[in-house]
C-alpha cells in the first residue's frame, strides 16, 4: 500500500488507486462527469493546494531564490492545523490503501507536488516513486 505523486491528466499507472486532485481549481473546459474518465482525478481535494498568493509566487519564480520563497510560503500554509491533519491522514492511509495525489504542472520539480511529496514523507507516508 502506498501513495504516488502524479501529474493529473496523464494515463493511470497499474495499481494507482483513487486519484486525488490537490489543485486550487478543476480542469478548465472539462465537464465534472469527465474528470475521472479523462484521468484528471476521482476526488478533488483543494485543501492541500497552495493558496492563490502562493501560486502567484510559484508562477513568477524565475530563480532558485524565488522558488525557495514559494516553498517557504507553501510549507507555512501546510503547517496550519487543518492542512497538518490532512497530511497526517493521507500519510496514515498510505499504509493501508493505494492512492495518488497530484497537480497539472508538467515539471514536478517546479510544482507544489514536489513539496507535497516531501511533506507526505515527513509525515510518515509510504510514497512510491513514479516514472515521468
Amino acid at each position: 500500500m502506498s501513495v504516488r505523486v502524479v501529474r493529473l491528466g496523464t494515463p493511470r499507472l497499474p495499481g494507482e488507486g483513487t486519484r486525488i486532485g490537490t489543485v486550487r481549481r478543476p480542469p478548465r473546459g472539462v465537464p465534472k462527469a469527465q474528470f475521472s474518465k479523462q484521468n484528471w482525478y476521482d476526488v478533488w481535494f483543494p485543501n492541500l493546494a497552495p493558496s492563490e498568493a502562493a501560486v502567484k509566487l510559484a508562477l513568477k519564480a524565475a530563480t532558485p531564490a524565488a522558488w525557495a520563497k514559494f516553498t517557504r510560503k507553501y510549507r507555512a500554509e501546510m503547517a496550519a492545523p487543518t492542512a497538518r491533519h490532512d497530511l497526517e491522514l493521507l500519510a496514515a492511509l498510505s499504509h493501508t490503501t493505494d492512492f495518488s495525489v497530484g497537480c497539472y504542472c508538467e515539471d514536478e520539480s517546479r510544482c507544489h507536488r514536489s513539496i507535497l511529496k516531501q511533506l507526505l514523507v515527513e509525515n510518515g507516508a509510504r510514497v512510491l516513486s513514479t516514472v515521468p
